[in-house]
């Protein structure tokens, strides 16, 4: 059986053991460069109650940069409606509201979101979710959404109004080595239910790190093509700010890159329950092209500018992206 896509899992987790979580949405203005990406996590060391966090994002391309925000609160919790709920912010059944107050960025948010899509599912095998390795998770309840509502940032009144974009959820015991997350709708003349969800990742197994890893699917007019998964070699080519790939499917390939420029993206500390750090940065507010090529059929190019999320989670930290001045764990 598949695991519930809603379900939050920090609540079940020994008090002796570690694990992140985290529900996070991505959404577009549909004609403008200008998006938003929030996410609720749960952060427990081993040995400790889990802390939550609100963190906030505003890209608009036509700033100097990202707005951004970051607040811990002790205590999350996940039941019902509310998938999480951290202080007063909630996210979950259609909702996602909350406030991350901070002398950097002043953000509020108040967000109603509905999706006819079902759940994706990452990863190939329902097992795999119940297994230790791979140590993190990966689903979206929501791979295709539109949001409407309001936000606040910096005494900015901003309106959402059939923005595009997603719901996601992830947990586990440890992040990937290396990862990639990627996210298109909205592309230039496409049927209706065209859109990307993909993550690529490097897993640490002891000494050595795998080839890179591809899982998730491309929608076409409705239709899922899984990408990625064992025995399809996934090809990556990236930086800080621009990714070239390769993610083959049964019966389709798809090319594509991302990118955006460095002044719009946002970096981030992301911290292993060990104690272990990556610089995360990201863009949701990215470009995407994506040529799918298909078995007897000449080749679909898709492009949408401003309506993409790449993000790039890394160890090293001469990329040139300055990190938000926010601990993580």
């Amino acid at each position: 059986m598949p695991p519930d896509p809603t379900e939050a899992r920090f609540q079940q987790v020994p008090d002796k053991a570690g694990h992140y979580e985290s529900f996070y949405l991505k959404a577009c203005h549909p004609s403008q460069p200008l998006g938003v990406w929030i996410r609720y996590t749960a952060h427990k060391r081993p040995g400790s109650p889990p802390t939550g966090s609100l963190w906030f994002t505003l890209f608009d391309r036509a700033a100097d940069g990202p707005r951004a925000s970051k607040v811990t609160l002790p205590d999350p919790v996940g039941r019902g409606a509310d998938w999480i709920a951290i202080g007063a912010a909630r996210l979950g059944s259609g909702r996602a509201v909350g406030e991350a107050r901070t002398q950097d960025c002043d953000a509020s948010w108040e967000l109603r979101f509905e999706s006819g899509e079902p759940p994706l599912f990452h990863l190939p095998r329902d097992w795999m979710y119940r297994t230790p390795v791979p140590r993190t998770k990966l689903l979206s309840p929501a791979p295709a959404a539109r949001f409407d509502g309001r936000l606040t940032v910096d005494g900015r009144e901003i309106t959402a109004d059939n923005w595009r974009g997603m719901v996601g959820h992830n947990w586990g015991t440890q992040h990937a080595e290396r990862w990639i997350w990627l996210h298109g709708l909205g592309f230039d003349g496409a049927a209706k239910g065209t859109w990307i969800d993909a993550a690529v990742g490097r897993l640490k197994l002891g000494p050595a790190t795998t080839p890179w890893i591809g899982n998730g699917a491309l929608s076409l007019d409705g239709e899922r093509h899984p990408l990625g998964g064992p025995g399809r070699r996934t090809k990556v080519s990236e930086s800080p700010t621009h990714c070239r790939f390769t993610l083959p499917g049964k019966g389709l390939t798809v090319r594509g890159t991302a990118e955006a420029e460095r002044k719009d993206f946002v970096g981030w500390i992301y911290a292993d329950p060990d104690g272990s750090e990556h610089n995360t940065v990201n863009c949701s507010a990215a470009d995407m092209v994506l040529t799918v090529e298909r078995n007897g059929e000449a080749p679909l190019e898709l492009q949408v500018t401003g309506g993409a999320a790449y993000e790039l989670g890394m160890r090293e930290r001469d990329h040139g992206i300055a990190m938000q001045p926010f601990p993580d764990g």
